[in-house]
């Protein structure tokens, strides 16, 4: 029947009934032109032409104030109709927020949320409309927060906090709507709903639980709301999320360590929590899941104990602490998450630590892990955090005994490979390691430096005008260091290395420059 009407001409005609000022053609107008938009895009199509939108959020605007039942009525129609034209279809939704459709339906929400039927339509009608990036901008300048926040607290059947909680989600994204819901009191309904639901068996009430939980983690991502949350470490809502973490629910252990996660984005945060004991609870969360235990806990639980890592002042007490062995129990894990974060986690831990870099580059077991995980092609992040935590183990340390290890279990070619990385960081951490190798067990690595052709990278790496400054600063200092050795001296001279490096010496970068001056002489001596 739509098609035929659109055929038929009549979508302009009953646009124009949308100017009558008789509520029964209104309301049946309406109707009809929702009918017609429903699922078809010559409706929508036709309504667009003949300017039906505007007119319709016109009229929203101009009567949202009334609230008598015959004016809602008309109301809830209006809304049904826009959520048809619109439903699925991203430019229509842009073109009604452009209208100012937002705006207009907070204020409609605010004036009639006693109305069932006219709430609802406007809480599908915030959920389609949020998913849109460009929706949030506007949402953020009304006072969508105080009304859901308050619309939420009245619902006490689930599924009608379902439908809140689906609107909640999409707007919370945004870290402006994160702050300002939870200065309208958020957290706090959502803390409540944990408290109710925690110990419930039904179904509902679990999905409920962890939507409450997801929610409460994803206001945290923001700078300002989580600050705002952690209160010094003194909050209400902190020590409410750290009493989740020894829970016996998976749910609440998981947002518990997400939490902490979160709460340590900031230096002040993780020594307040590191000082006042979050190490010791995490560790006995995860000494509760190495065997067969939840990857997803475990996973949110190193996240967490990785972040705090990060300050320097943190290192040695978490490493007292007894970290690295509670990290390295996860060795044997054979899922990509896990393994992603234990290395970042021991990364963090050993960062200008040597003797803790000393004990586990000894780590026979850990390196031959890591030398394994160098060659996880299918997993990019565990390729490169093992490459990365093999450079660093070197360059932390600077022991033999250390270097001894990863030449013996075969992660030479590795460091090789990392110096041609995409990335200039890892390029730079791997050169490092290489010149340490050099310097330190030339003899020991000789043979696997010539099979990874270490010296035609270095000639690459040094011809290639786009290697950053660092890069070529390195790559000269590791090619003096080679120079100790036989094979690899005649492979430096067989390259003509002399004029790569001539060149560099009237480099813009002044160490550049400099090692390159210091790099000829050397080659020169030793031709």
């Amino acid at each position: 029947m739509r098609i035929p009407c659109v055929d038929a001409g009549l979508i302009s005609p009953l646009v124009q009934l949308l100017n009558s000022k008789d509520q029964e053609v209104l309301l049946q107008t309406g109707r009809a032109l929702g009918n017609i938009c429903y699922d078809s895009h010559e409706g929508r199509s036709a309504v667009d032409q003949a300017g039906g939108a505007q007119i319709v959020i016109d009229h929203l605007r101009s009567l949202c104030s009334i609230t008598d039942p015959a004016n809602e009525k008309l109301l809830t129609v209006f809304c049904g109709m826009l959520m048809n034209y619109s439903n699925e279809n991203d430019s229509l939704q842009a073109q009604l927020i452009n209208m100012g459709v937002i705006p207009t339906l907070v204020k409609l929400l605010g004036i009639h949320c006693q109305n069932a039927a006219l709430t609802e339509m406007c809480l599908v009608a915030f959920g389609n409309l949020a998913e849109l990036e460009s929706s949030k901008e506007q949402f953020a300048s009304t006072n969508i927060a105080e009304e859901l926040v308050k619309l939420f607290k009245k619902q006490i059947e689930h599924d009608k906090r379902e439908m809140v909680f689906e609107v909640l989600a999409p707007l919370a994204e945004n870290d402006a709507i994160k702050l300002q819901l939870v200065e309208a009191g958020l957290v706090e309904c959502l803390l409540e709903i944990v408290q109710q639901k925690v110990d419930s068996d039904k179904e509902e009430d679990i999905a409920e639980l962890k939507t409450a939980s997801d929610l409460m983690v994803l206001l945290l991502l923001g700078d300002e709301s989580m600050q705002k949350l952690f209160e010094g470490g003194k909050g209400n809502v902190f020590q409410k999320v750290l009493s989740w973490i020894p829970s016996n629910n998976h749910q609440l252990q998981l947002a518990g360590a997400l939490a902490i996660a979160n709460f340590a984005r900031n230096d002040g945060n993780c020594i307040h929590m590191v000082d006042n004991g979050i190490v010791e609870k995490l560790m006995d969360l995860l000494d509760r899941h190495v065997e067969d235990g939840n990857v997803t806990v475990q996973h949110a639980a190193l996240s967490a104990l990785r972040n705090l890592a990060i300050p320097v002042v943190n290192k040695a007490k978490m490493l007292s602490a007894g970290v690295t062995e509670a990290v390295l129990k996860f060795l044997k894990s054979e899922m990509p998450p896990v393994q992603f974060k234990l290395l970042g986690t021991l990364r963090m831990l050993i960062d200008a630590q040597a003797e803790a870099a000393e004990q586990l580059g000894k780590n026979v077991k850990l390196v031959e892990r890591l030398v394994e995980w160098c060659e996880a092609k299918d997993h990019a992040g565990v390729m490169g955090e093992s490459n990365r935590l093999l450079s660093a183990l070197i360059r932390h340390s600077k022991s033999k005994d250390v270097i001894k290890t990863i030449v013996q279990s075969g992660g030479v070619k590795h460091l090789v490979t990392m110096a041609t990385s995409e990335h200039v960081i890892m390029q730079n951490e791997a050169l490092v390691a290489l010149a340490l190798i050099a310097a330190l067990e030339l003899g020991t690595a000789e043979k696997d430096l010539e099979s990874a052709k270490l010296v035609q990278i270095l000639h690459r790496l040094l011809a290639d005008e786009r290697s950053a400054p660092e890069i070529k600063y390195n790559s000269m200092v590791l090619i003096c260091a080679l120079m100790g050795s036989e094979p690899l001296h005649k492979e430096v001279q067989d390259l003509a290395f002399l004029d790569v490096v001539s060149k560099l010496r009237s480099h813009e970068n002044k160490s550049v420059a400099q090692q390159a001056s210091l790099t000829e002489q050397r080659l020169a001596v030793e031709s």
